[in-house]
């Protein structure tokens, strides 16, 4: 089971370029019926099945080997939490709060995580399919074998994250913002770009073809190129 990181955190050589891992499934799982969560608390092959904890505070969290269905985590705060091999389904994280967390093979599906703000922390080897991202702060986050398919992530904030071991396909990113974000090797597939901003940062990013023509008009601004209908 992955542990807190104690060293320099590093994302994947683009050069060594892999696909996230999948969780590690759990023999069983047993309904979890509690009501809180506890700070420094393990929580090991737990069912969260349609649990309420909406605006909950509590750090240091670990989930092993956990399933979340239909769970409620919105407007929770919890800092240096840690999702380890956990599948997260149809469940809302809007709001949630998790400065310096991390997730190892984790994968999220169907999820409501607008406004999610995940600062300084560490996704490796992660999934995010058909969610709502939206508006989300992913500042100073080292993203490491993580894939966005079919997200909306209209507005979200990758200001300083070092995404190049991240990969978006078919997503949604008008507006988001890449304020000196480390993108070399960061794959764009399919994907809105418009209204990106910061330029400066794109250098050594891998943009489909066809998703240049939403960049156009951004790299002709920022060139200071006048276009004219």
């Amino acid at each position: 089971m992955p542990v807190r990181s104690s060293g320099p955190r590093r994302a994947t050589d683009p050069r060594k370029r892999r696909e996230p891992r999948s969780p590690v499934p759990p023999t069983e799982v047993d309904l979890w019926e509690a009501t809180v969560l506890e700070s420094e608390s393990t929580l090991t092959c737990q069912a969260l099945y349609s649990a309420r904890l909406t605006g909950q505070d509590a750090s240091s969290v670990t989930f092993r080997q956990c399933r979340f269905r239909g769970a409620d985590l919105a407007e929770c705060r919890l800092d240096q939490v840690v999702l380890s091999d956990c599948l997260v389904t149809d469940s809302s994280w809007a709001n949630l709060r998790a400065d310096g967390g991390e997730m190892a093979r984790v994968r999220l599906a169907q999820c409501r995580m607008t406004g999610v703000t995940w600062a300084d922390g560490v996704l490796r080897d992660v999934t995010v399919t058909g969610c709502r991202v939206d508006l989300s702060a992913w500042r100073m986050t080292t993203f490491d074998a993580v894939r966005f398919e079919d997200c909306n992530l209209q507005g979200a904030d990758f200001t300083n994250a070092d995404l190049r071991g991240a990969t978006f396909r078919g997503c949604d990113l008008t507006g988001a913002v890449f304020h000196h974000a480390s993108m070399e090797g960061t794959r764009f597939r399919g994907c809105t770009l418009a209204g990106v901003g910061d330029f400066s940062s794109w250098r050594g990013a891998v943009v489909d073809h066809e998703d240049l023509i939403s960049l156009s008009y951004g790299l002709a601004q920022a060139a200071g190129i006048q276009v004219e209908n």
